[in-house]
């Protein structure tokens, strides 16, 4: 159920044109809230305002956040015109209109886009975007690289601190956000239409497809919101794009269904990709290298996709070096190292990729 609370902001932070941090005393108790300018409109100190208190209620992994749903004080800040006709967050009582891509685009209904051989990174856990992004940079910096967020997981694109520290460190060029998710550079209908958005209104070289923070997972074999990354994937074939798969690794996580590689890795590749791709795998000692090809040849995924191995310390050593942070399930990179290489290498792997489609 909906959980919402009244409350005073005593004090606020910027951090970008769309997103606000607040802290809101409400009765005595004063708590972290996030407003979204297109949402609520402007926001003042002093102002009273209706917070959703929801996911604090559930103790759920949004940073402890409330979000403001409406500013008492100026009921009338949000303006209601708008550029665009396309709404999202439809039929909701925060639904909104966007200026999407596809209304300013002089394609017609029968012009189908190509990629023309853009290398798509398809990646399950938000985490996942820094290390490929970063290994991308490493060896072909001057790589136009566009984020797209889908509607996997949060849809405002400004609750992502990563998203925004990416784009300060010229580590991102680009984000469209796509279907619900909302807040990019460019907004699109779907990821079919935000790929091709990246590509021709972006002029991006290397698209990562990935939801935003908030991942879903629910210990079942379909009950988890980065079953996507295979819509990605699929996107990308039917597109004229080049899929690679940044498959989620790990040493450190103690539930056996996400041991070296996760059960959500595989399943996206053997039940969901119906699009061959490249399955990137980080350099690893013998032992575990053995261990992932068992978990891959069990599957037959050999005969699906191409399994390749890349070295993407590269980009480890620029995210160090650039101070952007690792964390991904409580774990940084000392616990965990495994898993940033693994995204590491699905970055290097486009880089490649990218060298050889575009630059020759």
């Amino acid at each position: 159920m909906l959980q919402t609370k009244v409350g005073t902001v005593q004090r606020l932070q910027t951090l970008d044109a769309e997103t606000t941090l607040l802290d809101v005393n409400v009765e005595g108790e004063v708590r972290s809230t996030i407003a979204y300018r297109s949402l609520c409109g402007e926001v003042r100190e002093g102002d009273e305002v209706l917070i959703n208190t929801t996911a604090a209620a559930l103790r759920l992994g949004t940073g402890g956040y409330d979000f403001v749903v409406a500013n008492l004080s100026r009921p009338n800040s949000v303006s209601s015109a708008g550029a665009g006709h396309i709404v999202k967050l439809r039929y909701t009582p925060m639904q909104h209109s966007v200026l999407t891509e596809e209304e300013q685009s002089s394609d017609d209904a029968e012009t189908l886009p190509d990629l023309g051989g853009m290398p798509v990174v398809a990646a399950q856990l938000h985490s996942h975007i820094a290390p490929v992004a970063a290994a991308i940079k490493a060896r072909t910096p001057d790589a136009r690289v566009a984020y797209i967020m889908t509607d996997g997981a949060a849809l405002p694109i400004g609750i992502s601190n990563l998203v925004r520290t990416l784009l300060r460190e010229q580590l991102l060029d680009a984000t469209v956000t796509c279907g619900q998710a909302f807040g990019g550079m460019c907004e699109a209908v779907n990821v079919y239409s935000a790929l091709a958005a990246a590509r021709h209104r972006l002029s991006a070289d290397i698209a990562i497809v990935c939801q935003g923070p908030g991942n879903v997972g629910t210990g079942t074999a379909l009950g988890f919101s980065g079953l996507e990354a295979g819509g990605a994937i699929n996107a990308s074939g039917s597109l004229g794009g080049r899929a690679i798969m940044c498959v989620r690794m790990s040493e450190a996580d103690p539930r056996a269904r996400h041991c070296l590689i996760s059960h959500h890795t595989l399943t996206v590749l053997s039940k969901v990709a119906l699009s061959a791709s490249i399955v990137a795998l980080p350099l690893l000692e013998d032992a575990l290298r053995e261990e992932a090809h068992k978990q891959l040849a069990a599957l037959k995924l050999f005969e699906k996709h191409e399994i390749r191995s890349f070295d993407g310390s590269e980009g480890i050593a620029l995210l160090q070096s650039h101070s952007v942070p690792m964390n991904s399930m409580g774990r940084g990179y000392a616990e965990d190292p495994v898993f940033f290489q693994a995204a590491a290498a699905a970055g290097r792997c486009a880089s490649e990729m990218l060298k050889e489609t575009f630059w020759g």
